[in-house]
């Protein structure tokens, strides 16, 4: 295993792209990643109905270790300077570190590179998709593969600065289980900086999460938090919103943001719509996941209420008035109403017993890889398992 002090290190076997089945990489013991049994700081069970335990004391610890992850898409441009810039960052810094390039779909020479660099610098990873899968899944993988006590997320733009890592780390020594960034002087363009904005305003407003940037890929977490939150779709712009709802404390950091050097933003407008559609799901998914009941019983319980209330007048017309109403509309809404109540109703039973389902343990999700770089010969960061005892 090479020293992680050092810089370089031998070609890994696998840095040609030659690892067709990653599944049985990524389940052999090349990669040097803790036992995962503990997403939510205790020891998951071995079956269902296992009583959970704790192996003693827990809580946040000390800092000891730094994953690096950079989700990116043909930045081959960009890549060489932003290398050089986290690895004279993290040597000052001193702390044990690997750098995750998670390549989502590349068509330029941005895997060749990354190749290259595992190649030279053992503490360099490298994760390559099939396909472009998107940010979410990106940040999922890299997530899943992270070894370090903290996962740096930030972009392969350069528009985020390395030299901001000690201040991130600053705020997460003061308890904070998540640091997201602050963009404050944001240097893009009106196509980006104004949907951006409105985007964050309804996120604040709608979630309750203080947040004047949501939409910064600059963010600190503790493992914990990544072991704990599930990202998918376009979720990871809520990662703050999701971590927060599992009572992870969340933590603000005005960073520099440059402007763009090399390449062309992959956002604008168009990611306004689906932002706001994925917010919906994350208010569903943080406000109702574990109590669907709430969400769906109380329309269906007013619409049955009303069904029935309007049934029991049209029952007086008939039965004491001797009105006819066999061919008033009245009746027919009464029948819909109760129909439509039944339906909510029954939605928010199936809902209930999907909750319960996937509160069962499952088994470790299978990652859209088609090549890996660097995992064979990474660094062992000597950190501990997410929940674990207390440094």
């Amino acid at each position: 295993m090479p020293s992680l002090a050092g810089g370089g290190g031998s070609q890994p076997a696998d840095s040609q792209g030659a690892v067709l089945n990653v599944d049985a990489a990524i389940s052999s013991t090349d990669i040097q990643t803790p036992a995962r049994t503990s997403p939510a700081r205790v020891l998951a069970p071995a079956a269902v109905g296992d009583v959970l335990s704790l192996e003693g004391d827990i809580g946040p610890g000390r800092i000891t270790s730094l994953t690096i992850l950079v989700p990116v898409m043909n930045e081959e441009g960009n890549l060489p300077e932003l290398y050089a810039r986290l690895v004279d960052s993290l040597t000052r810094i001193g702390m044990p570190f690997e750098i995750v390039f998670v390549d989502d779909g590349s068509s330029d020479g941005t895997w060749a590179l990354v190749s290259s660099l595992s190649a030279s610098d053992a503490r360099v990873i490298g994760l390559r998709h099939r396909r472009n899968f998107g940010k979410a899944q990106a940040l999922a993988n890299g997530f899943a593969l992270a070894t370090g006590d903290v996962v740096v997320t930030m972009d392969g733009d350069l528009q985020d600065d390395p030299d901001e890592l000690p201040n991130f780390l600053a705020m997460l020594d003061q308890g904070y289980d998540l640091v997201s960034g602050w963009k404050q002087r944001r240097q893009d363009p009106l196509g980006k900086t104004a949907p951006s904005r409105v985007f964050n305003w309804t996120v604040r407003k709608t979630t309750g999460v203080q947040l004047h940037d949501f939409n910064c890929g600059f963010k600190a977490y503790r493992r914990e938090v990544t072991s704990s939150i599930r990202l998918y779709g376009e979720l990871h712009r809520f990662t703050p919103v999701l971590a927060n709802a599992e009572g992870f404390r969340i933590g603000e950091l005005p960073v520099k943001h440059h402007a763009r050097k090399w390449g062309s933003s992959k956002y604008g407008w168009s990611r306004l719509t689906k932002g706001f559609l994925d917010l919906l799901t994350v208010i569903f998914l943080t406000q109702y996941r574990q109590r669907p009941m709430h969400l769906f019983g109380l329309p269906g319980l007013i619409s049955m209420a009303l069904g029935i209330l309007l049934g029991l007048m049209l029952s007086f017309e008939r039965i004491v008035l001797d009105h006819s109403i066999g061919t008033r509309p009245a009746l027919l809404l009464a029948v819909l109403l109760v129909v439509i109540g039944a339906q909510f109703f029954g939605l928010g039973l199936l809902g209930e017993f999907q909750a319960h389902r996937s509160n069962a343990p499952v088994a470790a999700q299978r990652l859209p890889l088609s090549a890996t770089v660097g995992l064979a010969t990474r660094p062992d960061l000597g950190t501990r398992t997410p929940g674990g005892p207390a440094a």
